[in-house]
């Protein structure tokens, strides 16, 4: 079974340790089950992002819509900052690295998301992420925080990272305005 670890840093997120199963032919890994998110909507579409050496994605954020992320090859730093007014750990800043940190050995973590908390990763190698979703995508929760904010405070690991003009565009968290910001208790 996989081990399941709440963050101690930001409400909601779970990271997750899941078992590898290796003999002589390679690797067995289940990288996502259900019923380790018990409460939470079913996941109910699969992406796949490959990314470059120096590309940083995010910070996005949803008001209604989880992710489940999880890096079979390269190294990603992902960072995750909580915009839910009014929760325990709104404003905390998180960074997790995933898949061959360091060129070593694939951590094989993954990492469940909650609504309100913005993501992001930067390929600190050429990588490729897979990403589980509970929405098919709507562009009118598709949002997104600047993600060199310094009251965000991430340590992308990146001097100068290729940046999407959208992802540039995105306001600080304090311009965020009040009918995008999440809340606490929202979830539809």
């Amino acid at each position: 079974m996989a081990q399941l670890n709440a963050s101690e840093e930001i409400d909601g997120v779970v990271v997750v340790t899941p078992d590898l199963h290796r003999d002589a032919r390679g690797l067995f890994i289940e990288t996502y089950r259900r019923s380790w998110f018990p409460g939470q909507r079913e996941m109910i579409q699969g992406n796949r992002g490959d990314r470059q050496q120096g590309s940083l994605v995010g910070l996005h954020y949803h008001l209604h819509q989880s992710d489940y992320w999880y890096v079979p090859t390269g190294w990603a730093r992902v960072v995750l900052h909580d915009l839910r007014a009014g929760g325990p750990t709104d404003g905390v800043t998180m960074m997790l690295d995933l898949g061959q940190v360091n060129g070593g050995d694939n951590n094989h973590l993954g990492v469940y998301i909650p609504p309100g908390v913005a993501h992001g990763f930067a390929a600190l190698t050429d990588m490729t992420i897979t990403y589980l979703v509970d929405g098919y995508y709507n562009p009118a929760d598709e949002l997104g925080v600047a993600w060199d904010d310094p009251a965000i405070g991430a340590d992308w690991g990146l001097e100068t990272p290729l940046v999407s003009e959208r992802d540039a565009a995105n306001p600080a968290r304090s311009a965020l305005e009040p009918q995008w910001r999440p809340h606490a208790a929202l979830r539809t």
